[in-house]
């Protein structure tokens, strides 16, 4: 305590002189006076120690955060309360804005693809979670072991989808889609200069409609009644019809770190198809490389480095696999770009040594409306009456020495059991051009032979079914080894298989057709009829509800079913299988505990 020198110290009168020199009232004012006097002064020396105090205490928690107060040691690091789990999200009505709060994108997981293409920032960016999803006013379920899982996840940037595909009461969980934002060139422009698109086909009456093209209003003797639902549509405007099926998808989000997986709508197919007849290889790469600088800038993207992106180009794989820096040579480059290896593409015909990308149906001329159609359908070409055994359409390839399609020509020609149709290469003679003439045709028969053409698989595999025809092919690469999402593993159901050796050395396709007992008909032709929603891109514009799924129900099921084993994998630690490209076309074939190194007949045609 400081000590104060005597000089310091105030003179005081004796206590007798200070009475003595008072009155008694005087007196006892003065005494109140001094007692509120002593009371100021400790109720400021109080205030003064508390604010003491409070600065005192400032200014230790300034530095303790500023990791002074341990001298010159590391600066101190403040650790936050561990988040439990992710809050699961409830759909809310589309066109809503979302109640949940803005989130920030968790880091990405050590060595994933998303590293390379973030900004190099510690700060992760900021998610917009305005969802456009179904509605629902179920309550959440209790904690389980899904809460528990979501500790587990909580690190990775798809946290929130994997989330949503666990909560039970969220009715679009696991399955929403969110469709990637990109500029008109990607795919409106390109519609809008259809008459560009083909230098011999007007394809603006084919884009029409949704990509289904004009309404048939002929053909009465192969559609009997069922007009409606039919279209004149083309072969490669799928790129289209599936933009437009996703328009109308039932969980649509606008919340991408709820997505299941991510769509882009870019017409590929429609694009290559301007620049494939002229010598400029450039122009055909300019939209690809464009696209994949686009992808890779977009926060969607880093995610997890595209894969978890799919989109559609409705051509084959070879109209997009021209080796990279190649000046010469067919299609583009687009498959082959870096970036695209790591997204999905759902092509008419995939590559049997490559494995990003799928094949799904081409798209046919009927687009039912509704079950009722699809059904009526069914029963219409399950009781028709088949006047012969087995057909063919196409025509001979003379210069082609692979081609067996002229000794099926004659094959069918020579028999009374066969009806053929010999197509011309282009032109508005040809009648496997016409919808309505193939289907009356294949409507006609029991059998429907599908070689290969100038590519391993065609539009009339898809046609024989629709028509209820049983499919006889001749190579797996016409449906066997592509279509696995869509047709049965094992093909014997539904389907002939002749190879095209066996036909070379002249063996009689009738005679193989007839050792099919007449019970074994039946079952695959009701096969074959059961096929048809699976293989058929459904009208969604008039659609209340529908309770069978057509293949684009089915493709978006098999991408996003893809897309979440991967992220589980990542989640658990699971390594993720290790495949070689050159068996892409036999890892769907294998049976349980068999692995592609393995022996299967159909080797020495892939290898």
């Amino acid at each position: 305590m400081k000590r104060h020198n005597a000089g310091e110290l105030p003179l005081s009168a004796p206590a007798g002189d200070a009475k003595r020199g008072l009155g008694k009232e005087e007196a006892a004012e003065q005494g109140k006076v001094d007692r509120y006097g002593k009371g100021r002064v400790r109720w400021s020396r109080l205030c003064f120690l508390f604010a003491v105090v409070s600065t005192a205490c400032v200014v230790a928690r300034h530095c303790y955060d500023a990791g002074l107060g341990r001298g010159n040691s590391a600066a101190v690091v403040r650790i936050d309360a561990v988040p439990g789990p992710p809050r699961k999200i409830i759909p809310i009505a589309r066109g809503e804005p979302s109640e949940e709060p803005r989130h920030r994108d968790p880091p990405s997981p050590p060595g994933d693809d998303a590293t390379s293409s973030s900004s190099g920032s510690d700060e992760p960016d900021d998610i917009d979670d305005g969802a456009g999803a179904a509605s629902s006013s179920k309550q959440l379920p209790s904690p389980s072991k899904a809460a528990a899982h979501g500790h587990q996840q909580a690190g990775h940037p798809f946290a929130r989808a994997l989330a949503a595909a666990d909560n039970k009461a969220d009715l679009c969980g696991g399955q929403y889609i969110y469709v990637q934002e990109l500029p008109a060139r990607f795919n409106k422009d390109i519609v809008q200069y259809c008459d560009k698109l083909s230098p011999w086909t007007d394809m603006c009456r084919y884009t029409a409609n949704g990509g289904f093209g004009p309404l048939l209003r002929g053909g009465k003797a192969a559609f009997q009644g069922a007009g409606a639902g039919w279209y004149d549509t083309h072969e490669h405007a799928l790129d289209v019809v599936f933009h437009e099926r996703i328009k109308r998808y039932e969980c649509l989000t606008e919340d991408a770190s709820l997505a299941a997986a991510v769509f882009v709508p870019v017409y590929a197919g429609l694009d290559v198809a301007r620049h494939l007849w002229g010598n400029n290889v450039s122009a055909r790469d300019e939209l690809a490389l464009d696209l994949a600088n686009v992808l890779a800038q977009r926060p969607e993207w880093r995610a997890m480095g595209g894969r978890d992106h799919f989109f559609v180009a409705g051509r084959t794989t070879w109209d997009f696999r021209r080796k990279p820096g190649a000046h010469a040579g067919w299609g583009s480059t687009l498959l082959n770009l870096p970036a695209v290896n790591n997204m999905t593409a759902l092509v008419v015909e995939a590559s049997p040594w490559h494995l990003n990308d799928i094949a799904i149906p081409y798209s046919t001329a009927f687009h039912p409306a509704s079950d009722e159609d699809l059904f009526f359908w069914q029963d219409r070409v399950r009781a028709l009456h088949r006047r012969y055994l087995f057909s063919f359409a196409g025509l001979p390839r003379p210069g082609d020495a692979k081609s067996i399609e002229g000794r099926l020509v004659d094959q069918c020609k020579a028999s009374p059991a066969c009806s053929v149709m010999e197509c011309s290469t282009t032109g508005p003679d040809n009648k496997c051009e016409s919808p309505a003439a193939v289907m009356k045709l294949f409507q006609s028969s029991t059998f429907c032979l599908l070689p290969r053409g100038s590519t391993d698989t065609l539009r009339a595999a898809f046609d024989a079914l629709l028509a209820g025809c049983i499919p006889v092919f001749f190579h797996p690469a016409s449906a066997y080894v592509q279509y696995t999402w869509h047709l049965p593993k094992n093909h014997v159901d539904y389907s002939v298989y002749i190879p095209e050796e066996d036909v070379r050395k002249n063996a009689s396709v009738e005679e193989t057709l007839r050792k099919i007992s007449p019970e074994m008909v039946t079952t695959m032709r009701d096969n074959v009829v059961g096929l048809i929603p699976s293989v058929t891109y459904g009208d969604a514009t008039s659609r209340i509800e529908t309770t069978v799924k057509d293949a684009f129900d089915i493709a978006v099921a098999a991408v996003i079913d893809k897309v979440t084993k991967l992220r589980r994998g990542i989640v658990e630690g699971r390594a993720e299988e290790e495949k070689l490209e050159k068996y892409s076309w036999k890892y769907p074939l294998l049976a349980q505990g068999q692995k592609a190194e393995d022996h299967h007949e159909w080797d020495p045609l892939f290898n």
